[in-house]
């Protein structure tokens, strides 16, 4: 089986693996409503790293966050806690979290890839966007090259990390200010972890991110590449600061430099 899908990915037209999300169809319509709706706002992009455990959340109340992956994991720890907007990237995220991604509810926004419109069942707030992945196929121009969307409601790009997703999203979206955190940008690979290629599979407690279980034992996760999501992340400082606008790190600790430092309570008042 895994030869014939390798056979299939070789042969299968390159405009196809791009953008796959033509076939699949977009809310383009839905998402241009969303164009500058939050203008000049401030909002906080969440990483899942083991810094995040130190955030004091009472600081995200009432503020626009945005959450990815197994962040229903913080909520189910803080009751009271779910992100403004949602999004997965990642298909063995998606596979491997499906049940909890379809049960987490939320009041607001989930973005998710077209390719995954099969798989998304709990559609409440829910848009899909056309994901163009030529940054991981190896036929392709752009192969690890970063691109930035201004205008996601026609396609946004892929860049190794799902931040990248809504960093685009916030652009969009008219955000002048946007602050990371949890953003830890450092990965250990367990000496007990199966690797296939790309493919990590996980046979213990996850040490990377804020809860064991998050690429917990039996989980796949794909080598973070970070060099590729320092390429990304360049890009994306570039186009917020040539439109006047600004990415800040906020993670406690952690080892991305790339951004200007700011303690979210110098921003923001849990009050």
């Amino acid at each position: 089986m895994k030869i014939i899908k390798k056979i299939i990915k070789k042969f299968m037209p390159l405009w196809f693996t791009e953008e796959p999300g033509i076939i699949y169809g977009h809310d383009k319509k839905a998402l241009q409503l969303l164009k500058d709706k939050w203008k000049g706002e401030k909002c906080i992009i969440i990483g899942n790293g083991p810094s995040l455990n130190k955030i004091d959340f009472d600081l995200l109340k009432d503020k626009y966050t945005f959450g990815v992956n197994g962040i229903f994991y913080k909520s189910d720890e803080l009751k009271d806690f779910k992100p403004y907007f949602y999004t997965v990237e990642d298909t063995a995220v998606m596979k491997d979290n499906l049940q909890r991604i379809n049960d987490y509810d939320l009041s607001q926004y989930k973005f998710f890839p077209s390719i995954y419109k099969k798989m998304v069942k709990n559609r409440k707030n829910t848009m899909f966007l056309n994901m163009n992945r030529g940054f991981y196929d190896k036929r392709n121009t752009f192969f690890e090259f970063p691109r930035f969307s201004p205008d996601i409601s026609e396609r946004i790009y892929c860049g190794q990390s799902v931040t990248i997703m809504n960093l685009q999203l916030a652009f969009y979206f008219g955000f002048s200010e946007v602050y990371l955190i949890g953003m830890d940008f450092s990965y250990e690979v367990q000496k007990s972890a199966i690797i296939d290629e790309h493919r990590i599979i996980s046979q213990e407690d996850d040490i990377n991110h804020f809860h064991p279980d998050y690429f917990g034992k039996g989980k796949v996760w794909h080598d973070p590449k970070l060099e590729c999501v320092m390429k990304s992340y360049n890009l994306c400082k570039s186009i917020y600061e040539m439109h006047g606008r600004k990415i800040y790190n906020s993670t406690v600790g952690g080892k991305l430099e790339l951004f200007e430092r700011k303690p979210l309570e110098d921003v923001f008042n849990k009050y």
